[in-house]
């Protein structure tokens, strides 16, 4: 797959979603390099495996170019071994609502207690329906991309640096 990414980026209010999920995974994410707004990621989605490269964002965030294609198991095990330090592990909950789609992340290890969900868009200005659970909207905040996570994880924002 490869193409325009158009999504819109939220934070998660409550638990709700788990009920009016559909079904959820379980996925692993590493950084082979990130920065600059480009990112090469391999990702292991339950029992399946992909390698994304995904380009900048020129409207802040909302959109970007986006190239994945399926990989084997055991090349992504190979490619986990080069990436960037810091492992992205997570469950990935579908949760239809309305003619979309939610996906929302619970965050697990170094970025426990996070959780997102994001709709993808077939245009900038395309009408979508939010599920009750969604919070504030966190689209273009380069603080929950989840290259950022890796390296800079949600359990340290509240910390003061010295």
């Amino acid at each position: 797959m490869s193409g325009m990414e158009i999504e819109r980026k939220f934070l998660v209010k409550d638990a709700s979603y788990k009920l009016l999920a559909t079904s959820k995974s379980h996925i692993r994410q590493g950084y082979i390099c990130s920065g600059r707004g480009r990112t090469v990621r391999v990702r292991q989605r339950d029992d399946e495996a992909y390698l994304t490269i995904k380009g900048p964002s020129l409207d802040g965030g909302l959109s970007r170019y986006e190239f994945e294609t399926a990989i084997a198991m055991d090349e992504a095990i190979h490619l986990f071994h080069i990436c960037e330090p810091g492992i992205i592990d997570k469950t990935r909950y579908l949760v239809p609502c309305g003619s979309h789609t939610f996906e929302v992340d619970e965050f697990y290890g170094d970025n426990e207690g996070l959780v997102l969900a994001e709709v993808e868009l077939g245009g900038a200005d395309e009408a979508y329906q939010k599920p009750d659970f969604i919070g504030e909207e966190v689209t273009g905040d380069r603080r929950y991309y989840n290259s950022n996570l890796r390296s800079n994880p949600y359990k340290e924002w509240g910390k003061i640096k010295e």
